[in-house]
């Protein structure tokens, strides 16, 4: 059928691989600026070329193409669908855009449908083989390396080794896929041919380790079977180490749970109350009023003090941002939660995973950006030995203004992002809607730009793995224009 489908079209376009998006773009270019439907094209990777096509046309110097710059990105990703007519289909839609301009804002339309399920279907898998992608060492010394095996449903490893180069950067490393694999050594990234399974080494020493690890941190009482099965589907199994452990895992889980509860203990770890006595060693004072502090360190260690709102009482220890004093973006949280809490420092629990994260899809490098939140004590309601966050009220995040403000005095960045709406609140000085405000830019009187968005604690609540993903996507988007306005 396709050999027929070849001969029969006026022209046959030969990409040079799956993923070829150069050759695709010029190639739509000079088809339509030629006129040529969609229906009297064929297109084909790495054809014989004794098949007789057609050279194409060159594109007419005096037409223009105009298309929306969405379509271009959102074609980059889609051509790497596994699907073999995606080059035809993505061509048949920029032929339409042609005469209907605002196609891709018509969600019920049978293309654009197609477009956001292949879409999805790109940013699912790359998702999942940043998640699942397991190295193993090999070698010693000079000759140490760390090689992966996965198999991915699309053509996404090209797309996908820049997050790989940025998390792993300090080790050699590669990743065998069946349709292409990726090398670092170090300073260069390569991208070649696929490989077979046998090419990938055996278990080594650090999956007994890892499997140990997995399963100490298995929670039993926030088991859910389904969900657990659709975040990391069975065909990941036979490449994952810990992947053994999980039948065992889920057959006992009930007595687990169980003797967990009998477990529980009915007011907060001892540890928390040491970590705060260490941190709060002095007697109940009234509010202090710290001197002018300056540099930041200085801040910092008067901010320890701080007596400013009640909130400290129960709080083990202030929690105070940080980051270099020259930064030119300052991210604002709203308050530490438990981990950070305990720990001293901003953005280490959940939240500041995805945080992390999505900076590092968005090529912003966290240790070049402060970090800090409107309310500097942990807010919270004791539940057996949780603790619960609490949201601050306005008199608590008016309280902490005082210590924001001398943070954007000594750092003098450029740029402020808002993350949620008590951010939001403490840096306008009013209520705004994020939902419907958000990526909008507010400049302040003193000239400060507010770049207003969610805070990554709201991706961590939504229940559905598919929005899920979604609104991450829509956090990584506000992430870049975050990363295009640093250098404005």
């Amino acid at each position: 059928m396709a050999r027929t489908q070849l001969n029969l079209a006026a022209h046959v376009v030969r990409l040079e691989s799956q993923t070829d998006f150069a050759g695709w773009r010029d190639a739509a270019r000079r088809l339509a600026t030629n006129d040529i439907p969609p229906e009297d094209v064929a297109w084909q990777v790495e054809p014989d070329r004794e098949d007789g096509a057609s050279e194409l046309p060159a594109a007419q110097a005096d037409a223009r193409l105009v298309v929306p710059r969405d379509f271009i990105e959102r074609a980059e990703t889609v051509i790497c669908h596994c699907d073999p007519e995606r080059f035809g289909f993505l061509y048949r839609l920029l032929w339409r855009l042609r005469s209907e301009p605002k196609l891709l804002s018509i969600a019920t339309d049978p293309d654009i449908r197609r477009l956001e399920a292949m879409e999805k279907a790109v940013h699912r898998d790359i998702h999942k083989m940043r998640a699942f992608v397991r190295f193993r060492k090999i070698g010693e010394g000079a000759d140490e390396r760390y090689v992966a095996w996965f198999e991915p449903d699309h053509y996404i490893v090209e797309r996908n080794a820049d997050f790989f180069v940025r998390r792993f950067t300090g080790m050699r490393w590669t990743i065998l896929t069946p349709h292409a694999s990726a090398d670092w050594d170090g300073e260069r990234l390569a991208v070649g041919p696929g490989a077979a399974k046998r090419d990938a080494p055996a278990e080594d020493d650090a999956e007994a380790l890892w499997r140990t690890y997995f399963e100490n941190v298995f929670n039993p009482a926030r088991l859910k079977v389904k969900a657990m099965q659709k975040e990391m589907p069975k065909k990941y199994w036979r490449n994952l180490p810990e992947a053994s452990l999980i039948p065992d895992l889920i057959a006992g889980a009930d007595k687990a749970a169980s003797d967990m509860i009998a477990r529980m203990p009915t007011s907060p770890a001892p540890h928390h109350a040491k970590v705060k006595a260490k941190h709060w060693p002095t007697p109940e004072r009234s509010d202090v009023v710290a001197p002018e502090a300056d540099d930041i360190p200085e801040l910092r260690e008067e901010a320890k003090a701080c007596r400013r709102c009640p909130l400290w009482r129960d709080a083990t220890q202030t929690v105070f941002g940080e980051g270099p004093e020259n930064a030119d973006v300052i991210f604002v949280g709203e308050q530490p939660g438990d981990q950070e809490d305990l720990a001293g420092k901003p953005f280490v629990g959940p939240a500041g995973k995805v945080f992390d994260s999505i900076l590092d899809d968005a090529a912003i490098d966290r240790r070049k950006v402060y970090v800090t939140n409107a309310v500097k004590h942990f807010k919270f309601e004791p539940r057996g030995k949780r603790r619960i966050h609490s949201k601050p009220n306005a008199g608590e995040i008016q309280a902490c203004r005082w210590w924001l403000d001398k943070e954007l005095d000594l750092v003098k960045p450029n740029l402020v992002v808002a993350l949620g709406a008590t951010a939001a609140q403490s840096l306008l000085g009013k209520a705004v809607p994020i939902t419907k405000m958000r990526g909008d830019v507010v400049e302040l009187e003193d000239g400060l730009r507010v770049f207003l968005t969610i805070h990554p604690s709201f991706i961590l609540r939504i229940r559905e793995q598919e929005d899920k993903e979604a609104e991450r996507e829509r956090f990584l988007q506000d992430m870049r224009k975050v990363k295009q306005l640093m250098g404005a």
